[in-house]
């Protein structure tokens, strides 16, 4: 099958209800990223010094050799930068994302963040970049990092988050954990379930607009506000959402070595007061999300629609457009995806090999519709879709004198373009069916070809309404 792997689509139009606890109308969740002491390092076996997320603007790998200025900025974070943060956050659910080796070569730190009880979570086995990774190599280092966070911290980690990930890392973690959430995502306000690694994963996404990062990137961060400011708008944008019924989550990154350098740490603390002076403000862990998130919202079971095998696909959707499931057929080899997984996607999909087919194709799919209170519906002989669409307008139920009318109108309107009247009727009534019989007889048949086309396609697009949901 011709699938395309990426989710286009996400929740779109139809956001599940969060229904956060206490019916909070955000959920803010902050992450400190603990990397000190995991960083590429040739002590720590690598090839290089460290390049990435530090004050040093252009910073390069050295190959082969140790780099004092980018060691000690790194050991700012563990010193001085996460006892500052560690101040101000203490007493706020949060989650750490540590980096295994780095959390082995902070006790006291390791100690300070159990005490306050955040969630602990796991960053990798080292902070260092994947992308060039043997899919094996990632396995095994999935798995240390696993083995030394559960002998370091005293129990295994709930959540995952790589951050310098390969394409491999989410299926390999997914497998090789047994994770609540997998964090390694940035493509929703909402966790969200995929398949990943043979069964239902779901994904808590993270962030990297509300994240001190920016203060170590070109067109980054430059001063406090900066971030704040950034924040603070977000907080705005997704509290005014929740106010209005669609709750999401907020979430927030952070680094010991950035954030918790004192030009930063006032700007945290301002915008942590900001939102705290708001009522219905959920602070919570990552896990804590995913374990309300499976609770309230478990993965949907079944095949969906880009899932199908083509006589599946066809016996659900093949009598959509009515006796034709040729365009079924075809809609099932074309580039299908996530984003064809509702009405709107597989009504495309469907409308895509009707528009594209020849005039004499369309036609035999017009001839195919029956007549609207004809012979057909006082037989019986009306698809299932078609007697209740009819029945919905109060066309089975008609006068002698209204039969009449519709069977000389039926007739007239047939002899003159080659195909029967078609309209959506479930988007009529009896009175204005009758007036647009009326009225459309007269068109000439190109523009009645055309209008008639219009019309098979929206019946299409409310019988898979019925069928999958708005």
């Amino acid at each position: 099958m011709n699938r395309y792997p990426r989710d286009m689509a996400g929740y779109g139009q139809t956001v599940p209800a969060a229904d956060w606890p206490n019916g909070a109308k955000i959920a803010v969740q902050i992450v400190l990223n603990y990397e000190e002491g995991g960083e590429n390092n040739i002590l720590h076996g690598d090839a290089a010094s460290e390049g990435f997320l530090s004050e040093i603007t252009g910073a390069q790998p050295w190959p082969g050799q140790r780099h004092w200025n980018m060691e000690t900025i790194y050991e700012y974070g563990s010193r001085s930068g996460f006892w500052r943060v560690h101040a101000l956050l203490k007493d706020t659910p949060i989650t750490v994302y540590g980096v295994a080796t780095a959390l082995a070569r902070a006790p006291a730190q390791l100690k300070a963040m159990k005490d306050a009880g955040w969630e602990i979570a796991s960053h990798g086995l080292k902070w260092v970049e994947h992308k060039d990774m043997p899919a094996e190599e990632e396995r095994a280092q999935i798995r240390e990092a696993i083995r030394l966070h559960t002998e370091v911290v005293g129990a295994p980690p709930r959540g995952w988050y790589t951050g310098r990930c390969s394409m491999n890392t989410v299926d390999l973690a997914a497998e090789e954990g047994d994770f609540a959430y997998i964090a390694d995502s940035y493509a929703d306000d909402l966790p969200y379930w995929m398949k990943a690694g043979g069964k239902d994963q779901l994904i808590v996404p993270y962030t990297m607009d509300c994240n001190d990062m920016r203060f170590a990137i070109q067109a980054g961060f430059t001063r406090g506000d900066d971030f704040e400011v950034m924040v603070r708008d977000a907080f705005d944008v997704l509290y005014a959402e929740g106010q209005a019924g669609a709750p999401k989550m907020l979430s927030i990154g952070l680094h010991c070595r950035l954030i918790g350098r004192p030009s930063r740490a006032a700007a945290l603390k301002r915008v942590m007061d900001y939102m705290a002076g708001h009522d219905g403000v959920w602070f919570a862990t990552r896990a804590q999300i995913a374990d309300h998130w499976a609770a309230t919202h478990p993965p949907v079971s079944g095949p969906r629609p880009s899932e199908m095998d083509r006589d599946s696909f066809v016996a659900a959707f093949g009598g959509v457009f009515e006796h034709s499931p040729w365009i079924a057929e075809g809609a099932h080899a074309l580039e299908l995806g996530s984003y064809s997984d509702s009405a709107a996607g597989v009504h495309n999909a469907l409308a895509r090999v009707f528009r594209s087919a020849s005039d004499e194709q369309r036609l035999s799919v017009l001839t195919a519709h029956p007549d609207l209170a004809g012979k057909l519906a006082a037989a019986g002989r009306l698809t299932a879709e078609s007697t209740a669409e009819q029945a919905g307008a109060g066309l089975d139920l008609l006068t002698d004198e209204e039969r009449a009318t519709f069977t000389q109108l039926n007739d007239a309107y047939t002899a003159k373009h080659g195909f029967p009247f078609i309209i959506a009727v479930k988007d009529n009534t009896k009175a204005s069916i009758l007036d647009a019989f009326q009225r459309r007889i007269d068109n000439d048949r190109a523009t009645e070809f055309a209008e008639a086309c219009r019309q098979v396609e929206r019946i299409a697009e409310l019988r898979l309404i019925d069928k999958l949901g708005a």
